[in-house]
């Protein structure tokens, strides 16, 4: 007994020696928690300091930002779950069915993740992070923890935008903090520290990895498959702090165990609170709908997923008046986000048999029956080619595992294009994705036609199938269909064998076909070379062309040194179809020499961004340009179009944002359309361009009788009154006029992302190329008044001005760049007339 004293003695003792030399934050920052904001690589350094000192840390880089600052992680559990953390992770990954063998009972540990601002001006989350590993490594009752639990801890998701704020602040900031909520500390110049390098929002592009850090960010997580998931941001400095359980609406097929542990992990987190005497609220505002935030996808991934919420953000600083004459300090704020992760980790802790095992049961009992009514979807080989391989890119990075069918099949579905039951004749090489599978839920959440909303008061788009954003003919049926892993051999069979040999031929021609032919036209125009573009259909040496292909003949490049070198080069590098021609004659059409062939030269494309435009939306624009069609842009930071010399610009894009236009600038846009240059307004970019006389948008009439906002609803209604005239995101399906080259490639009907309730009357005197005709959305919630105002109203349009074109797109194509059918419709608009 004397002996067994002794041994413990001396292990707590030894326990407490090594815990002592842990270097706390404040002994190893130029400043105390709280007292400033840490530079990123303060952060790493940090974090690294830590491993390096402990064996219940280990810190690895999981890739890097586009701006190239690392992105890191931590594993922190017991000094013998860190020896076989790979084991345990397989172990975990087996589970569920994502990796073959057995299952281990001794190698049962729970998976916590904590991921701290992602929103880099919600920078109380990666303070945090500083206390919170120290934390987990010093205090006894923490170690206990750790023997159930690996949690972790990605301490900065966003490490471009934190630094973005923090680094402004720290440049702008007093000596010592001034909590008057209207000095320069308090005014975070645009386009803010909340978003990434091009200025997308990362906590909504979890499912459509549009962006660097989150494609890196979902192939660790994938790896790991967490049990709970915890996303710390922050909210206005006046708010106290949210934890779950999350508001409704709830999406249907979360199951009642994740959402009955989020009241326990919820109930915990109340006690830290209560014991500190914080402010709370709880199952308001936050909900769990949209499938792309951090809570929703990893919910959606078998994890009990969650947001948390911080009064501060970007306009707190160090310190910020409340409105009860108190102070809200960046240490209040840090310290309140430590002790919910804390919580956190002892709910999963202690919890850790019951959130393994239902963990396995979610991914095992929606593989043997998938939740909704449909099991199998089907997507035509027929669709276009680049459509296909950029669904099945993002299928891969989901982790959702897909197939072809092997040969023939008769099915009964229900048709994305035609909203109606169909038999399907399938063929060969259809693409099939089983609901029957690990992801099902993910899946069918993916891809349903619509999802069943319980609540209408959400927090984003309440419509994302991806066969509309895709416009893809698909379907979906209750029958489960065989998958086979085997491309088949008529796929290949398929394509067309083309000739390779550019050299000396009269003309080529590339079929306009999607985003892959903009990308190839718009590096033949970097490359200086000269294209053509047919405004009609002929066929030339047996071979028909349609309009919108890109011809480029020898007599206009014979000027260019090396052009079939570099046309060769470029035509195998952007692997796009095209056929050499020995002729310019043509059986059927318009021959090469005609006018129907319009000339295209490299035009000097110029955008804007500054504090009236939305950051997001010029962020979509900036993106597109360098990373889906790899095409310089011009970018001016203002947002006064009469500050521009128009003479060095072929086209403006006016991204979404709150333009003022006096007359002497409508008239100077005006007179530089007419001249020859095209306009392209994007969203509310519309609205400045339908408050002036110069141009021929105009905003809908109200219809008389039409019911307007209900004004006399009871005060408590108030918020079910806003609806009524809401769009918070659906889809429509809207009338194209095909004969316009705007429409080229996407037929006579498009699936559009409506996310305005703006309204547009149809265009007297220019081209109505896509008009929404019924106000009713295909999927997604709109409000019964907003439907009534979108009847009959322009999404899609084009006036001739002159010489030059005013292009009004008033749904956005590009909108968070995953509505891929858009990037053509927008690409259209920048090649095609």
């Amino acid at each position: 007994m004397i002996r067994s004293f002794f041994l413990l003695l001396f292990f707590c003792t030894s326990a407490g020696l090594a815990l002592s030399q842990i270097t706390a934050p404040g002994e190893f920052l130029p400043h105390e928690p709280g007292e400033h904001f840490t530079p990123h690589h303060m952060l790493v350094d940090y974090f690294q300091l830590v491993a390096q000192q402990s064996d219940r840390v280990v810190v690895d880089s999981y890739g890097a930002t586009y701006e190239d600052r690392p992105l890191i992680m931590a594993l922190v559990s017991s000094p013998d779950n860190l020896r076989r953390y790979e084991e345990i992770r397989l172990n975990n990954l087996r589970r569920i069915g994502l990796e073959p063998g057995e299952v281990d009972p001794d190698l049962d540990v729970a998976i916590v993740w904590l991921g701290y601002s992602i929103h880099g001006n919600e920078a109380a989350g990666s303070e945090a992070s500083l206390k919170v590993l120290y934390d987990l490594v010093t205090s006894p009752e923490a170690a206990e923890w750790l023997e159930n639990v690996i949690v972790i801890i990605d301490p900065c998701q966003n490490p471009d935008g934190k630094s973005r704020y923090t680094d402004w602040y720290r440049h702008t900031a007093p000596r010592w903090p001034n909590p008057n909520y209207g000095t320069i500390e308090h005014d975070e110049p645009w386009p803010y520290g909340r978003v990434n390098h091009y200025l997308f929002d990362l906590n909504r592009d979890w499912a459509w990895q549009t962006q660097l850090e989150s494609q890196q960010r979902m192939r660790v997580y994938r790896r790991w498959m967490p049990q709970v998931y915890a996303d710390l941001h922050e909210m206005g400095p006046s708010s106290p702090y949210f934890f779950a359980p999350a508001a409704a609406p709830f999406h249907q097929y979360i199951t009642p165990f994740q959402r009955e542990f989020q009241y326990v992990i919820g109930r915990n987190n109340a006690r830290y609170f209560d014991e500190s005497g914080w402010l709370y609220f709880t199952r308001e505002v936050f909900d769990l709908f949209y499938p792309s935030y951090g809570d929703t996808y990893t919910t959606f991934n078998g994890a009990i997923g969650m947001t948390y919420e911080q009064g501060g953000s970007g306009r707190a600083g160090r310190a910020v008046e409340t409105p009860t004459d108190d102070e809200l300090t960046l240490y209040d704020r840090l310290s309140h986000h430590a002790a919910a992760s804390m919580a956190t980790v002892e709910a999963a802790a202690k919890n850790s048999e019951q959130l393994l095992d239902n963990f396995a049961s979610f991914f095992q009992d929606a593989r043997r029956n998938p939740p909704g009514a449909y099991r199998t979807y089907m997507i035509s080989a027929n669709n276009p080619a680049d459509r296909l391989e950029n669904l099945t890119t993002l299928l891969d990075r989901n982790g959702i595992e897909w197939g072809y069918a092997s040969d023939g099949y008769r099915a009964n579905g229900f048709s994305y294009r035609s909203q109606e039951d169909e038999t399907v004749n399938g063929q060969a090489g259809d693409l099939i994705i089983s609901a029957h599978q690990p992801r099902a839920i993910l899946t069918q959440i993916l891809f349903d036609p619509e999802a069943e909303l319980e609540d209408s008061l959400t927090y984003d788009i309440t419509a994302w199938a991806l066969p509309y954003a895709y416009d893809l003919e698909a379907y979906a049926t209750t029958s489960r269909l065989a998958v086979s892993t085997d491309t088949p051999a008529t796929l290949d069979a398929d394509k067309v064998d083309l000739n390779p040999n550019v050299a000396e031929s009269y003309a080529v021609v590339v079929p306009w076909k999607g985003l892959p032919s903009a990308r190839f036209l718009a590096a033949a125009l970097r490359e200086g070379l000269f294209a053509r573009r047919a405004t009609k259909a002929s066929v030339i040496e047996g071979q028909e062309f349609g309009a919108g292909a890109i011809v480029f003949t020898q007599a206009d490049n014979r000027r260019v040194e090396d052009y079939y070198t570099t046309l060769a080069k470029l035509l195998a590098e952007q692997n796009v179809e095209y056929y050499p021609l020995s002729t310019g004659f043509s059986s059927r059409g318009a021959d090469l020499g005609s006018g129907s062939y319009e000339l295209i030269t490299k035009p000097r494309i110029a955008t804007l961004g500054g504090p009236r435009i939305y950051n997001n939306e010029f962020g979509q624009v900036w993106h597109f340009f360098e990373r889906d069609l790899e095409y310089p842009i011009d970018i001016y930071r203002t947002d006064d179009v009469g500050e521009l010399d128009l003479d060095d610009i072929d086209i403006l894009i006016l991204p979404e944002g709150r333009y003022r236009f006096n007359e002497a600038t409508e008239q100077m846009l005006s007179s530089w359309v007419r001249a020859g240059g095209k306009l392209i307004a994007i969203g509310a970019a519309n609205n400045a361009l339908a408050a002036s006389e110069t141009f021929a948008l105009s905003v809908k009439e109200q219809a008389e009788g039409a019911p307007d906002l209900p004004q006399l609803a009871p005060y408590g209604d108030q918020d079910r009154a806003f609806i009524t005239g809401f769009v918070p995101g659906a889809i429509v399906d809207l009338k194209m006029d095909d004969t316009h080259p705007l429409a080229i490639g996407l037929g006579d009907r498009y699936f559009s992302l409506k996310t305005s309730g703006s309204a547009f009357a149809y265009l007297e005197d220019g081209w109505n190329v896509g008009r929404l005709e019924e106000g009713r959305p295909v999927a997604g919630f709109m409000g019964a008044v907003a439907q009534q105002r979108l009847a009959e109203t322009l999404s899609y349009g084009v006036e001739e001005l002159g010489r030059g074109q005013v292009v009004y797109l008033v749904d956005n194509p590009l909108f968070r760049s995953f509505w891929y059918s858009g990037k053509l419709l927008f690409s259209n608009a920048l090649f095609q007339f």
